[in-house]
């Protein structure tokens, strides 16, 4: 890549933020629409054109709300970062409903219990830097089948019942669609799964804890501008992509 792309790379880069989660024929449809506009006023497009027309499918929060959204997704990136379990792309609150983190898993780490307890605290992070930073957690966390919550929970299902990583009985595959309905069947299962749970909140609590002001930083970003690139929540870390090492912390 020359001189000149790269700087279109970094000059684009903002916009390519906003539009996250839109498909090309997404914004191939805006900015036909968005040219027909200016086109009628007789000017050219501007930059605030197409930034406004990104803007427009922001969600309507109150500033408390997307104070708690912005702490949320400031605890997922931050624990992504710092357990280095994945890469974060970008940080965003109020573009795709209440709030996202786009990561690239890290494909370098042994995928062992210490990779499994690390990735089930970085799902549950959002939850922990509530807690921590503004003293409750929001339902925002749980209540549908692709929450925080419902993702943690499979995954610790599956340490208990289909990786081998259970103390009971840990050569005994179960699936996943039989493991979903034991819980409620089997409670020493739902009490080893709820266990793990509560282990990986700890690992992500202890993460917050020693990256408060990472995590107040990234989260005060947020709440100004709505979205982040990974590079500007890895600066704000401390810790840039060439120097990220994965946390090794027990589960």
């Amino acid at each position: 890549m020359n001189t000149s792309e790269m700087n279109a790379e970094n000059t684009l880069l903002p916009l390519a933020l906003l539009a996250l989660g839109k498909t090309g024929a997404d914004v191939e449809r805006m900015v036909r629409k968005v040219r027909r506009t200016a086109r009628r006023s007789g000017r050219a497009v501007s930059w605030a054109d197409l930034e406004n027309a990104l803007l427009a499918g922001q969600a309507d929060m109150s500033a408390d709300l997307r104070r708690r959204a912005a702490v949320h997704e400031a605890g997922h990136a931050v624990v992504y970062t710092v357990t280095g379990v994945a890469a974060v792309q970008s940080a965003s609150i109020g573009l795709h409903g209440i709030g996202m983190v786009t990561t690239t898993p890290n494909a370098s780490l042994p995928q062992n219990e210490t990779w499994l307890m690390n990735s089930v605290a970085c799902l549950l992070a959002g939850r922990a830097a509530e807690l921590t930073v503004i003293g409750e957690a929001l339902a925002g966390g749980g209540g549908a089948d692709e929450s925080d919550l419902a993702r943690a929970t499979a995954m610790a299902l599956a340490a208990e019942t289909s990786l081998g990583f259970s103390g009971h009985q840990p050569l005994l595959y179960r699936s996943a669609t039989m493991g979903t309905n034991e819980l409620a069947l089997d409670r020493q299962l739902a009490e080893r799964v709820n266990r793990r749970l509560e282990n990986a909140e700890a690992i992500a609590r202890r993460i917050i804890d020693e990256n408060r002001r990472a995590v107040e930083d990234v989260a005060a970003q947020l709440d100004d501008v709505g979205v982040m690139s990974g590079d500007e929540v890895r600066q704000l870390v401390g810790r840039p992509m060439d120097v990220i090492q994965p946390s090794n912390a027990p589960p």
